[in-house]
């Protein structure tokens, strides 16, 4: 990803490129970068094109990219929704002409970047134009970041709001306000405001201005129950609460928290490492680190416990006429 994005700052471009991925906020990032850094404001009036592939042939794309740019070096032409590039035939509203795409794809010209963005998890390996454009391409997948990753890209963010910030901060920005990179992107632009330019984001800053997700809070609930501190995991509970979080959410994504606890556990028993565990479960590895830690401070009777205790009160609240702010209350006295 910095290697792309760097040869892109630098203004080094492909005549092709391939965006793909299930982590949009990167591969947006991406396209700006290419926008940015080729086309001047004049030149984007005449020589940007955006086409959306589920609803335009590739033919009407590629007559434009063939087009000599106006008013400008360079023409570039971004295809969304290459839909053709997974097995997903399904959702295909138009016939695309794939043999004038490999005609184009080995022999661009010069003068046009096609720049091609797959928004999917995975694309079909055993397509002939798949493989094709994977081996002409410029390829960027676009993922979830891991831990160490997404620690770069919010220090590298930041410096680009001509601010800096301590390596323990933007951990615990991370930590506060989650993984989803808009999520951060918009808090980091808070924080820079906050601190002006020139100056460092430290810890303390983070600490008071930081928005915390719901997940988050769950999981500083969780924390607390796992220190045996059910006076702060209940005081936290009001305070969700009184931010109108309806009862039934809180146990859910309680819920969600201690059974991702409990298949940590168990799969790092099994002899996982974190990263077989993120990618078994689908879960951003940040978390699984986080979730790691709190397993290490509960047996596994007691996660079962637990798990059935939060299993009752799922049953109450959909059948019970008990009070439902009550029924979680109840929960966490029951795990002292």
């Amino acid at each position: 990803m910095i290697d792309l994005w760097k040869k892109i700052e630098q203004k080094v471009f492909s005549p092709l490129y391939l965006l793909y991925g299930i982590e949009s906020y990167l591969i947006n990032e991406t396209k700006q970068k290419l926008v940015n850094n080729m086309l001047t404001e004049e030149e984007m009036d005449f020589n940007l094109s955006t086409y959306d592939l589920e609803e335009v042939p590739i033919e009407v794309a590629l007559e434009d990219a063939e087009t000599f740019p106006f008013m400008g070096e360079k023409r570039l032409v971004i295809l969304q929704n290459a839909i053709f590039l997974t097995s997903e035939k399904g959702k295909q509203k138009v016939e695309h002409n794939l043999l004038k795409l490999e005609e184009y794809i080995q022999n661009p010209p010069d003068y046009t970047i096609l720049v091609f963005i797959a928004p999917y998890e995975k694309l079909d390996e055993r397509k002939k134009i798949t493989k094709l454009i994977k081996k002409n391409a410029s390829v960027f997948e676009a993922k979830k970041l891991k831990d160490a990753e997404l620690k770069s890209w919010v220090i590298g963010k930041v410096k680009l709001n001509g601010v800096t910030i301590d390596e323990d901060a933007a951990e615990l920005l991370i930590t506060l306000s989650g993984t989803n990179l808009m999520m951060l992107s918009s808090e980091i632009d808070k924080l820079s405001l906050f601190i002006g330019e020139n100056n460092k984001i430290d810890k303390a800053t983070v600490e008071r201005l930081a928005s915390r997700t719901l997940e988050q809070n769950i999981f500083s609930l969780v924390d607390k129950v796992v220190h045996r501190n059910i006076s702060d995991a209940l005081r936290i509970y009001y305070d969700l609460l009184k931010q109108n979080e309806e009862p039934i959410k809180i146990l859910s994504i309680l819920a969600n928290q201690f059974r991702l606890v409990y298949q940590t556990k168990e799969l790092s028993r099994r002899g996982y490492g974190q990263q077989q565990i993120a990618s078994h479960l689908k879960v951003h590895p940040f978390r699984i680190k986080l979730a790691a830690g709190q397993a290490q401070l509960f047996s596994e009777e007691e996660l079962k416990r637990i798990m059935h205790l939060l299993a009752k009160c799922d049953y109450q609240m959909k059948t019970s006429s008990l009070d439902k702010v009550m029924i979680i209350e109840m929960f966490l006295f029951q795990l002292k």
